[in-house]
């Protein structure tokens, strides 16, 4: 059955009606590969039961902690156990420094350094063509981010936050219009009208990529003249002023 599903997923261009089908497929995928990972199952054992790359196995499992089971240990050998267990031992190791080295490369944020990371934010991910104030993202934690710039550094106040919702058609538009609204700390009268994208062309294996859509977040002026134009003008320069200094 789930060898079956997921070939015809993989290999076709659906029609929208049967987007919802698709994610109950793979979420199912999903979460029976969890289970058998959790039960001591390795990539190989779960792929011939369910027909899942490898690859797609390891993006869902890899940080799942691996006790091999019975069934594995007969099948592979005791000495080939052993070393892919020091692997795995190595693998969560390098895990865990990353994360202690970070805390402390990085520390606390100051006021500085958030102006810098958010001039970074925005060369990567604000308008920068037209002379509106805007940054679209799908990463709650970049959002909150940019939020807290335009807050803490770019003088803005809640109510000059328009937000608007990029979805698709596997998309819950409520339940992802309380999730943003939740994020960003805004009511969900300042959210304008959601888009869905309704593109029939769209590969099959890009639905359920983003479980909340596209977040777009912009800065309205509201009489205060220093938002609006002369705000996106002052990022502009920021950014022209930071990028003008890296030489090769």
């Amino acid at each position: 059955m789930y060898n079956t599903s997921l070939k015809i997923a993989r290999n076709c261009i659906v029609e929208l009606p049967y987007i919802a089908l698709y994610t109950i497929i793979v979420e199912s995928l999903k979460e029976r590969a969890t289970q058998l990972r959790k039960s001591g199952h390795s990539y190989n054992m779960i792929k011939e039961k369910l027909g899942i790359p490898k690859s797609t196995l390891s993006n869902w499992l890899s940080k799942i902690p691996f006790v091999p089971n019975r069934e594995l240990i007969k099948r592979i050998g005791v000495g080939k156990l052993k070393s892919a267990l020091q692997k795995q031992n190595l693998k969560f190791a390098s895990f865990k420094k990353a994360n202690d080295d970070a805390e402390k490369d990085i520390g606390l944020l100051s006021k500085r350094d958030l102006f810098i990371l958010g001039i970074g934010l925005y060369l990567g991910e604000g308008e920068k063509t037209y002379e509106n104030v805007r940054i679209v993202n799908s990463d709650p934690n970049i959002v909150r981010l940019a939020m807290r710039w335009f807050y803490d550094v770019c003088g803005a106040k809640p109510e000059n936050i328009k937000a608007f919702i990029h979805l698709y058609p596997d998309n819950d538009i409520e339940e992802t219009l309380s999730f943003w609204s939740n994020i960003i700390k805004i009511p969900k009268s300042q959210f304008g009208k959601t888009t869905i994208d309704r593109r029939e062309n769209k590969k099959i294996l890009k639905i359920k990529k983003l479980p909340h859509g596209t977040l777009h977040v912009r800065v309205k002026s509201k009489n205060m003249k220093h938002l609006g134009v002369n705000l996106h003008r002052k990022i502009i320069s920021w950014i022209e002023k930071c990028t003008s200094q890296i030489k090769l």
